[in-house]
């Protein structure tokens, strides 16, 4: 009781007697978790012999713009008409509902180019095997292989409801299946060597209706980053020698550029009297010199 209170005058007071009620609240202790079927549906097993579901959030998929009639889950590349490709469209890669992940974030060892005399249509990421990677967007898995798959060795596809088509070559591991949807940011397989490969790395390529673009053009993925969550693909950039850091006027000319086989016999000066061009401007484009050596089967660039 309160001292001040006992001194006033003509105060009185009473003891009450009372108890106090301890809470009995039981806490369940989880001791296990069980997969189901479902991939976005666990099971959690608690110490009082109860259980409850454990659900995750699924992908946003857009049905309608994934299974079209070119969703192939035989041939690697689709095979959309030349027709069907705009000029320029836009891209939605990120917003609320959906979210993205750099595939793995590293040093770009080779990019998209013309490498030994064939097209590198990706970019190659250096990693170590059974290193994890990962889901670029929301999507659906098309192709998921390592049979006839040419250089790529083991080979996942996913295509995304933003009319994309992402590809994960030389993997040492496979852990998702044709048809299965997957969400951004997923483990989808593990890095590794196989294929036409000369050492670990992900070979990662970003395709519109079957034609692919830089992937540069998308992602940072020395900083594990995207650029923009709007991208617009021009249809330019479809294109072997169209890449990320151009301009559009640099990519536009760069796509309508001319290329020529040698043949045995040729010489600089034949090449340039064939196309109507001099022999500098044939040395500036292909950064060579005139008296250079050509091989046979050489690529050499005269517009």
């Amino acid at each position: 009781m309160c001292p001040a209170l006992a001194q006033l005058p003509g105060y009185k007071y009473q003891i009450v007697p009372y108890t106090i009620k301890r809470c009995t609240r039981e806490i369940k202790i989880p001791i296990d978790t069980l997969s189901t079927d479902d991939k976005f549906i666990d099971i959690i097993l608690y110490d009082n012999h109860t259980w409850e579901y454990l659900t995750y959030d699924r992908p946003d998929i857009d049905s309608t713009a994934v299974y079209d009639d070119y969703f192939d889950i035989e041939a690697l590349h689709a095979h959309y008409p030349n027709e069907s490709i705009p000029a320029e469209v836009d891209i939605c890669l990120t917003d609320d509902a959906h979210g993205y992940c750099v595939p793995y974030q590293g040093r770009v060892s080779s990019r998209f180019k013309m490498r030994r005399r064939r097209p590198h249509y990706g970019l190659d990421v250096a990693l170590h095997t059974g290193d994890s990677i990962r889901a670029a967007f929301d999507g659906v898995v098309r192709i998921a292989t390592g049979r006839r798959t040419g250089g790529y060795g083991n080979l996942i596809i996913l295509r995304h409801s933003n009319g994309l088509e992402t590809y994960y070559g030389h993997l040492s591991k496979l852990l998702v299946d044709v048809g299965e949807p997957v969400k951004a940011g997923e483990v989808i397989g593990l890095g590794g060597s196989t294929g036409r490969s000369t050492g670990p790395h992900l070979h990662f390529e970003t395709r519109y209706r079957g034609k692919a673009f830089d992937p540069e053009r998308l992602f940072d993925f020395e900083k594990g980053e995207l650029r923009s969550s709007e991208f617009c693909l021009k249809k330019d950039y479809l294109n072997i020698y169209s890449h990320y850091g151009q301009t559009d006027k640099e990519s536009k000319a760069a796509s309508q550029a001319q290329y020529y086989k040698v043949r045995k016999g040729d010489t600089l000066g034949k090449i340039a009297a064939r196309h109507g061009t001099t022999v500098n401007k044939i040395c500036r484009l292909n950064g060579i010199k005139s008296t250079k050596t050509l091989r046979v089967g050489q690529r050499l660039r005269v517009r």
